[in-house]
């Protein structure tokens, strides 16, 4: 007797294809698992068994071999318990063989035959699709899985009976409706910010263009404060950017009822955070943080406390907008374009703030800015200092412009960048931030004045090649915010202001 039916493994963010096979021969009672399943993949012989159990089936007295092909992919998860006891039903003869052929399968099963959730139901509604099947998923994933498209079939069954009696014609399963999640409470809101205005400027800026920032100041200056507010100012994902940002999130089991967000990714992850959280990886290879901020921000908070070595695995997702985890038998690539906003104190004593001086002198400051190293510094576009703030500022009215009157302007520049790289045919491209090399020369030459004081600030201040193209890309978002398409001095000289030049000069003196 034999029986088999189609899943689904995840190798990053792919879903690759695996057949369940199942073979029922006469000889010594056994349930074998082969081709290369995990811990997880084998306890699935205990979940079947008594699954089966709960509808009225019992395993046969005979050995019994699950096959998982390719044999050489590694299995990993609970969402193989669901295409394992389908096969088996119809090696069986339980379920017909035609009515899972156009299917593949994910989800894990209760003791009492209800389908559990599983991580990953829209990548593999996707999958499915890609190889011309439907997919069959645990209720609960069945919102998530109908953003795959609606001429993808979607079986989501709640429990292992209620998906026999739809193949046997005695009840039907209707196809689930993707759903967006609510908007939550009120979002911070920039007018709540008094004083700081030139940080206010360059987070405009930074949300404009895409740029990584950083800022430099006292304990109470309003760092937190002003990055909490950054997704206040930024454009919602379009739908396109929904799905890329859900299908990382699906992975790591964070789409609460299967609803997917409108609003960007704000990740905030604590500074004693490992490689393997920030980055990805582990024994059983996740998405990290820097993954989970794709096309939206990551907040480091007192950026020199995290490790140096976890911060400097930063640098190849910053430069390329991808993670790529590699083990001895495979490679793993999660999506990572993400704007990088980092905050930290000018010493580790925190001096700066009022009536507070670093007992070390300059020689803190040094030690510890030295954390940070010069090529992950050299990939942040914006570099800014925020001084304290004085109570004068404190006593100031609300500011007139909030951040829906910033967030237009932001909109209306992230619009020209998406319309000139149409032109330009770089559809994968959204914000001055991802250009580079040839394409950032065109999109960002200065006129006459401007291209004489870049020369003079590259002499002046030695920017190296990647400092340079960073200049280009900032003074290219300022334009844009002005609506112009010419590049001029004015714009070169705001963009090497923010380059954090002043600070350097005072850590050397």
């Amino acid at each position: 007797m034999y029986g088999q039916i189609s899943t689904l493994a995840f190798v990053g963010i792919e879903a690759r294809p695996v057949e369940v096979q199942v073979r029922i021969t006469p000889g010594r009672s056994a349930l074998v698992i082969v081709g290369l399943p995990d811990k997880a993949v084998a306890e699935s012989s205990e979940r079947v068994r008594n699954a089966l159990h709960a509808v009225g089936l019992g395993l046969p007295y005979k050995h019994v071999t699950v096959n998982l092909a390719p044999a050489d992919l590694p299995k990993e998860g609970s969402q193989f318990d669901l295409p394992i006891v389908l096969a088996m039903m119809v090696a069986m003869e339980a379920v017909a063989p035609d009515a899972v052929n156009g299917y593949a399968a994910i989800g894990e099963l209760a003791l009492d035959g209800s389908i559990r959730s599983v991580p990953g139901a829209l990548p593999a509604a996707i999958g499915a699709n890609a190889i011309g099947k439907g997919l069959i998923c645990p209720a609960a994933c069945g919102a998530e899985a109908a953003w795959a498209g609606e001429d993808v079939d979607i079986l989501a069954a709640p429990h292992l009976l209620s998906l026999v009696n739809h193949f046997k014609g005695l009840q039907t399963l209707v196809r689930p409706h993707p759903n967006l999640e609510e908007a939550g409470g009120p979002v911070p809101d920039l007018a709540d910010v008094k004083g700081q205005e030139s940080a206010k400027r360059v987070l405009e800026v930074a949300a404009a263009g895409g740029h990584n920032l950083l800022m430099i100041g006292p304990p109470g200056a309003g760092k937190s404060m002003l990055a909490a507010r950054l997704p206040s100012i930024l454009p919602p994902l379009s739908t396109e950017e929904m799905l890329e940002v859900s299908m990382v999130h699906s992975l790591a089991g964070e789409l609460m009822g299967g609803k997917l967000a409108t609003a960007r990714p704000f990740r905030t992850p604590h500074h004693s955070a490992s490689m393997a959280a920030l980055v990805g990886g582990g024994s059983r290879p996740r998405p990290g943080e820097v993954s989970l901020a794709h096309l939206g921000v990551l907040f480091l908070d007192e950026l020199p406390e995290f490790q140096p070595a976890v911060l400097d695995a930063l640098r190849q997702p910053l430069e390329t907008g991808e993670t790529v985890i590699a083990r001895a038998n495979h490679r793993i690539a999660y999506p990572s374009r993400i704007q990088l906003v980092a905050a930290m104190n000018p010493c580790k004593c925190g001096g700066g703030a009022p009536g507070v001086a670093c007992k070390r002198g300059p020689k803190c400051a040094a030690d510890y800015q030295g954390r940070i190293s010069g090529p992950l510094l050299d990939r942040i576009d914006l570099q800014i200092e925020v001084p304290a703030v004085s109570a004068a500022d404190l006593v100031l009215p609300p500011p007139t412009e909030g951040s829906k009157e910033i967030g237009a302007r932001v909109a209306r520049a992230r619009e020209r960048q998406r319309a000139r790289f149409l032109a330009l045919g770089a559809k994968a491209m959204r914000t001055n931030a991802e250009c580079s090399g040839r394409m950032l020369e065109e999109i960002a030459a200065p006129d006459a004045e401007g291209a004489a004081l870049l020369r003079q600030a590259a002499d002046a201040l030695g920017l190296s090649a990647r400092g340079f193209h960073r200049t280009l890309r900032v003074a290219r978002t300022l334009a844009d915010l002005d609506g112009l398409d010419r590049i001029g001095r004015e714009h070169i000289a705001e963009a090497l202001s923010y380059r954090g030049e002043t600070l350097r000069q005072e850590q050397a003196a």
